[in-house]
């Protein structure tokens, strides 16, 4: 057998092209200690090296503070405009089936009645509308 038919295999985790190797090490006393950590809180980083390096060579920190009122509001807001488009699909499937079924006079009245019904829904639109603008107001 020849040595170039052979195939290294490697294994394990590949070297970092500059790994952290310099360790550096600092005492708080309680006091400082709490501030640190409620800054360290309020960074929203993921362990305290970076939030402590960060610092250090001042690079920016972006805070980030969710609001759960915010949040569930956005989430019942998806939901309903989920919600919305499929009112959509099915009111083109409805007008469909209205025009192809029906006799001229009937398919009217069964759309008068559609009509106001999407009025209605129209009427809702902007109500949230004016409701996501009150609660844009009131947040920021």
């Amino acid at each position: 057998m020849s040595t170039e038919s052979k195939t290294t295999k490697q294994a394990g985790r590949k070297p970092k092209a500059d790994p952290c190797r310099h360790r550096l090490a600092i005492n708080l006393n309680g006091a400082d200690f709490a501030a640190f950590l409620t800054l360290f809180e309020q960074s929203g980083l993921p362990d305290r090296a970076r939030f402590i390096v960060s610092c250090i060579f001042n690079r920016p920190l972006k805070v980030v503070k969710m609001d759960r009122a915010t949040q569930d509001y956005y989430m019942r807001l998806t939901t309903f405009y989920g919600q919305f488009r499929a009112i959509g699909v099915n009111y083109n499937q409805a007008v469909k089936a209205i025009k192809t079924t029906f006799t001229e006079k009937k398919a009217l009245a069964f759309l008068y009645k559609l009509e106001n019904a999407t009025r209605e829904l129209v009427g809702l639109q902007h109500k949230i509308i004016a409701l996501t603008e009150e609660f844009k107001t009131k947040i920021f």
